[in-house]
């Protein structure tokens, strides 16, 4: 079986990047830590927003995939989590959710979010981002979400300047 990305394992001796998958359907997260760990990273997960509280000062992830929808502790309550300890840098956070609502992104983008994407999204695209998100500096990770969210923002304007274009 061969698995997007498999031809960049770290060399022998250089750091993983370290991801946190955190997400309570077990074939989502199965498939995910698959590929992460296929990729080249150094994988833990956890099945809730609680798990993930408790294991992110242990295991200092280099990035964290959010699913936004658990119990009992969900991923917002995670995401105004980490924004209470004001980290810095901010730890990247790329949410993988259902939600797929204009203002729930927008949602996740003001909450510190630094990408978005909905269920279901191939395992590649969610790798790429990753090593995408992990490429930029702290300063461009800022800018990317500032972006994010006025393009949400610019969405949710669209939608409500004109409701029935969009009802149709």
């Amino acid at each position: 079986m061969q698995f997007y990305g498999e031809e960049n394992f770290a060399r022998e001796g250089a750091p993983l990047a370290r991801i946190l998958i955190v997400e309570d359907d077990f074939d989502i997260r199965q498939v995910l830590c698959l590929y992460l760990k296929y990729s080249g990273f150094d994988v833990r997960e956890a099945t809730d927003g609680q798990e993930a509280i408790d294991l992110i000062p242990e295991y200092c992830p280099d990035l964290i995939v959010l699913d936004i929808m658990m119990q009992p502790v969900d991923g917002w309550e995670v995401l105004h989590w980490l924004h209470a300890r004001r980290m810095n840098p901010p730890l990247p956070v790329l949410v993988l959710t259902a939600l797929y609502q204009p203002a729930d992104q927008l949602q996740g983008f003001e909450e510190g979010a630094i990408e978005y994407l909905t269920k279901p999204t191939q395992p590649d695209i969610i790798v790429e981002r990753i090593r995408t998100i992990l490429k930029l500096s702290t300063e461009q990770r800022m800018m990317l979400r500032r972006k994010r969210m006025d393009e949400q923002r610019n969405t949710i304007e669209r939608i409500t300047a004109q409701p029935d274009k969009f009802m149709h």
